[in-house]
Order: structure tokens, then sequence, then C-alpha cells
């Protein structure tokens, strides 16, 4: 990436992993719902659970499907400053006259709750939000560039090869899962995130 400030107009968000705690819902649901113990945030060391969690694929599925569905008791927590800094994104690109305020391209086979769960936590108005879900990593690519954007803050590192293949600049947010060597530019939290925007 370039010294200069990526432009909030030409940038989008992944949702799991990057704005929403998704692990860590995943974390609790298998601690309240299924009793199991010992399981940490830093345990999960790659993206497919079932290689880093020795956990059955049949039982991280049934947890999935009930993130992606809403259905679980234990609360999606947005990742710390997330609302703040992309309401100030929405904001500025509201600004500009950007429709929408905010885009969020998800590998998500549907969108279930995640829609409202946004629009509730960035306190924006639910039509200035749009979430595309793709079904798929590989479809991500095609969706940005028909949007015209050229900037994506990814948490899956093979996404961001597949998106520098595309022009697409990726943006890597930190996790456990994406440790290994990578050329492109991460960022730990959102402050850091914030200030490579031009806001």
């Amino acid at each position: 990436m370039t010294k200069h400030k990526i432009d909030p107009a030409s940038v989008a968000f992944d949702i799991d992993g990057v704005v929403a705690n998704t692990m860590k819902l995943f974390l609790d649901i298998a601690r309240d719902e299924y009793h199991i113990e010992g399981l940490k945030y830093e345990n999960i060391t790659c993206y497919m659970l079932n290689e880093c969690l020795g956990l059955e694929t049949k039982l991280i599925d049934e947890i999935i499907v009930k993130i992606l569905d809403g259905n679980h008791g234990a609360a999606l927590e947005p990742l710390p400053q997330a609302p703040e800094v992309l309401r100030r994104i929405g904001r500025e690109r509201m600004g500009r006259g950007c429709v929408p305020a905010v885009l969020f391209v998800t590998a998500r086979p549907y969108a279930g709750k995640i829609r409202n769960w946004m629009a509730q936590h960035l306190s924006l108005d639910p039509e200035a939000i749009e979430v595309v879900t793709t079904g798929s990593f590989e479809a991500k690519a095609e969706v940005l560039l028909n949007r015209g954007i050229s900037c994506f803050v990814e948490d899956r590192l093979e996404t961001c090869f597949q998106l520098k293949e595309a022009g697409i600049t990726p943006v890597l947010f930190k996790q456990p899962w994406n440790r290994e060597h990578h050329p492109f530019t991460e960022v730990q939290d959102w402050r850091e995130l914030e200030s490579l925007m031009a806001l």
C-alpha cells in the first residue's frame, strides 16, 4: 500500500472477525450450550476451525448455523471501536453522497439477522448500510470490483491474496488465525485502521 491515506469512498469491509467478534461468540456458544470448556480465542490459529480446535465438524457446523441464524443466547459483540469508527466513515461517505454509507461484503450464505445487528450497533439508518452476502470467499472480488471498491478490510489471509490478484488492495485485520507471513498492510485494531483513513 502507498503512503496515501485510504479514501473512505473506496473502502468496504468484511463482517466476521473484522466488525463482529464472531469467533468469541463461537466459543461462548460452545461453552454455554454444548458445555465445552477450555477453548480460548488464541487457540483459533487457522480459519478452518476443525483443523485447530479438535471439535467434530458436525458440532462446528451446528454452532455456525446458530450464529448465521442469530439463534443463540450469548450476545454477538462488535470488536472494540468498530462502531465508532464505522459511524465516522459512514458520516464522511454520506457527506459525499455515497450510497450506501457503509458497504459490507461477507462470505455468509445469507444475511440472517446480521443486517439489523449492524444497524443497531452502528447507530446508522438501516438504509445507510448495505450487506452483500456472497456465499463464498472467492466471490468477494467480483462484488467489490462491480461496486468500484479498491480497498477491502479482511481477516482471512487467503482472501487477501485473492483480492490482491484481482487488483483490490487488502488491509488485513490482525487475528490469531492469520499469523502467517504476508505482504499486506495490517492493522491491530480499529483505531489503527482509522489512522489509515482520510477522514
